[in-house]
């Protein structure tokens, strides 16, 4: 049986130990090993580690005794409760070996876990699972969390009150993060604001966001964005300390540019315009960004994108002048530029 859509979370998540096997591959190895783990731990519960109730297998091991799967799925556990056998990377090479084991396998038997990478729709391990009347196939595609399954990472963390903006920001997220860093984030969450009762915000998801060696980028280029000229040098100062290039703070510039550009021009206003950006921007990022659209106008911004994208020329070409002091002397002519107009 193959698992498609929404389907593949939700079993994940709370897999039925009646069945005999659960396969679960996909491209993202990283996202493979997230749902086993979410898989593993949902059917032997807690502890399984410590009362050898889990089982790992390298598919390696496998193709030298094909034997040793029947052999641990029949074992008898030390420890009462449910046991899983884990087959890791498996390949199409130990097909023979899952089938036979599930050929024999009976109620009482422990259930087989078996991650693979991408597997095409000829694989011989598909073909087992898929065409199995009761072992399951999940795919694991590189789709970010949906909303269902973010609210089911909450609740396990401890997290029932979020309100509809707040998980609009955490959808924003996951998008922009690795699965891996945002379950971190989620989990961080849920320890922040253990015990508080309070609704989650955006200022408190932004707070907890990982951070990023952009920071005194973002800083700077907001700095410029918003008309704080004397605050530029000491953040230039800081910047040329960590030796990121003129170049890098221009693209960045540019970037930045762009969007407020596109909101600007967006007619559903600004923060219309910042919601269909990808990656998509949230928190209290968003609000700022909305406030420098709104306040720059969109003539003003193409002028200001002009200059960015002429100083972009000059850091790219032979000019003997200092890179630094040109990317300086942009950000300072765009914190001074007249602003306002539609």
């Amino acid at each position: 049986m193959i698992l498609k859509g929404q389907e593949i979370a939700r079993y994940l998540a709370r897999p039925d130990p009646t069945r005999p096997a659960l396969l679960i591959h996909g491209q993202d190895a990283m996202r493979v090993a997230m749902k086993r783990a979410e898989a593993v731990a949902a059917l032997t519960g807690p502890a399984a580690d410590t009362e050898m109730r889990l089982t790992r297998i390298a598919a390696a091991d496998l193709r030298k005794d094909t034997a040793r799967l029947i052999d641990e799925v029949k074992a008898v556990g030390f420890f009462p409760g449910p046991r899983v056998v884990l087959v890791e990377d498996a390949t199409d090479a130990v097909a023979p070996a899952i089938r036979a084991a599930l050929e024999t396998w009976a109620h009482g038997d422990a259930v087989i876990v078996v991650t693979a990478g991408a597997l095409n729709k000829g694989s011989a391990l598909r073909k087992i699972f898929e065409a199995h009347g009761t072992a399951v196939a999940a795919p694991v595609y590189d789709d970010p969390p949906g909303e269902e399954e973010i609210g089911r990472w909450l609740a396990d963390a401890g997290l029932r009150a979020v309100p509809p903006a707040a998980m609009r920001d955490l959808v924003a997220l996951s998008r922009a993060l690795d699965p891996g860093d945002f379950r971190q984030t989620v989990e961080k969450i849920g320890l922040y604001k253990f015990g508080d009762d309070e609704p989650l915000t955006g200022e408190e998801i932004a707070l907890l966001a990982p951070a990023t060696i952009e920071a005194d980028v973002d800083d700077l280029i907001h700095a410029a964005a918003e008309g704080r000229a004397d605050a530029l040098g000491p953040l230039m100062q800081r910047i040329e300390t960590q030796g990121i290039l003129p170049v890098t703070i221009c693209i960045a510039c540019v970037r930045h540019f762009r969007a407020l550009h596109a909101a600007a021009c967006d007619p559903g206003g600004a923060a219309a315009g910042l919601s269909r950006l990808r990656p998509p921007v949230f928190g209290p990022r968003r609000d700022r960004m909305v406030r420098q659209a709104q306040g720059w106008g969109m003539r003003p911004l193409e002028d200001a994108l002009h200059l960015l994208l002429d100083t972009d020329l000059t850091l790219r070409s032979a000019s003997r002048a200092p890179a630094m002091a040109v990317m300086e002397r942009a950000l300072i002519r765009l914190a001074m530029m007249p602003r306002g107009g539609r």
